[in-house]
């Protein structure tokens, strides 16, 4: 049958028209788990406590084989007619990219959230709930088990430890046939293409020394500058993507000191794998050469270099073929959606390097200020996406 009959026959169903109706009831109820979220600080490796919070919730509903695995996801299943057979995952991450501190309390002002992490992720997480909730609601039972998941280690130091874990040592890990994460706000939006990266720490040290007595001494945040400025002269090609950057630079003690240590963190991005490896060999042989040229009149008061892997990301793209496409497409198609396909660093990244069909989708809503103490996340449209993940999520698992 093809995809446009199906996806009509399938929003036609009873069940399906109850769910949706559940959806349409609810914004209250979402928005309180929503709000109650936020007040819960989930950094990465620090998860837990959001993550029991979770657990609690699948309980409620009702989902089944409820766990926290031993990364930290939290698993709930939702069976089918098919119990033992592919399973079909939907995801949203915990982690927030906001320190394990005192953060401000959320405030509910003229229907708008205010909150670190009101979108990304928790507009996520309260998506995976709703869906969870509607279809338990309306008795759904797919063709085929789905997996809900609220995972760890999305953002940034994270380096999508939750979702390697879940396809490469998990007991799910065969059996996941297809995945869709949800990922902060929006409707149209899915991510097909995954952004590889590798994050790189590059420390020099030296002997340091007064800025007077040990005057010429080598000084590494010196050396680090000019390896930064050798960056800069590295031609990228516009296609495929491929980018770099500086996120952070620190060293030294005062100004009256020569800094014994300096170091950077370096973010590499590119949509090719061959780009990325390329791109990552010019950035250390800037960073070498740099210290080379320091030493060749340093004496024997030389400067070491370290170069650290802080994180690795692998890029891949979702089949043109693929029958999750297929559904997307006709999905939007019955909503009168436009489908916004695009590149980006998700969840997703590891299934789609694996080869197997993955997307990430909002879950609704418009947002902005992401990953400033400033977000905001406005729930006007959040029914419609829920309603538009339902019957992806649905048709994913048929």
């Amino acid at each position: 049958m093809r995809a446009n009959q199906r996806i009509t026959e399938l929003a036609g169903l009873r069940g399906v028209h109850a769910a949706f109706q559940w959806l349409h009831l609810q914004e209250q109820r979402l928005l309180a788990w929503q709000m109650e979220m936020l007040r819960i600080p989930a950094p990465p490796y620090k998860e837990e406590q959001r993550a029991a919070w979770v657990r609690d919730r699948f309980a409620e509903l009702g989902l089944e084989q409820i766990q926290i695995d031993a990364e930290g996801n939290v698993l709930g299943e939702l069976p089918g007619k098919v119990r033992n057979g592919p399973i079909t995952m939907l995801s949203a991450h915990l982690d927030t990219i906001f320190p394990d501190e005192m953060l401000p309390e959320p405030r509910l002002e003229e229907g708008r959230v205010y909150a670190p992490g009101a979108a990304d992720n928790v507009a996520g997480l309260t998506g995976l709930l709703a869906v969870a909730a509607a279809m338990k609601a309306a008795q759904l039972i797919p063709g085929h088990t789905i997996l809900f998941a609220a995972n760890v280690g999305e953002e940034a130091e994270g380096n999508l430890r939750g979702m390697r874990h879940l396809f490469f040592r998990s007991e799910y890990a065969g059996r996941i046939r297809s995945t869709i994460c949800l990922e902060g706000a929006g409707t149209e939006n899915v991510v097909v293409g995954a952004i590889g990266s590798r994050r790189l720490q590059a420390t020099v040290t030296g002997p340091g020394g007064h800025s007077w007595t040990e005057a010429g001494a080598p000084n590494p945040i010196v050396v680090l500058s000019k390896a930064i400025a050798a960056m800069e002269r590295i031609e990228l090609p516009r296609q495929p993507r491929t980018t770099w950057n500086i996120g952070r630079i620190e060293g030294g003690m005062s100004v009256t000191s020569v800094p014994e240590r300096a170091s950077c963190l370096i973010d590499l991005r590119s949509v090719d794998i061959d780009q990325l490896i390329s791109l990552e060999v010019q950035v250390h042989r800037a960073l070498e050469d740099a210290v080379l040229e320091a030493n060749d009149d340093a004496g024997d008061r030389r400067l070491s270099l370290q170069v650290a892997t802080i994180g690795d990301r692998p890029a891949g793209a979702l089949s043109k073929e693929a029958a999750l496409l297929e559904t997307i497409h006709a999905v939007d198609r019955h909503l009168r959606l436009r489908t916004e396909l695009r590149i980006g660093s998700t969840d997703a990244n590891v299934p789609l390097a694996l080869g197997r069909e993955a997307i990430a989708v909002g879950a609704g809503g418009i947002a902005g200020g992401i990953h400033t103490h400033g977000e905001w996340f406005d729930p006007a449209g959040r029914e419609l996406a829920l309603r538009r993940v339902l019957l992806i999520l649905l048709d994913a698992a048929r």
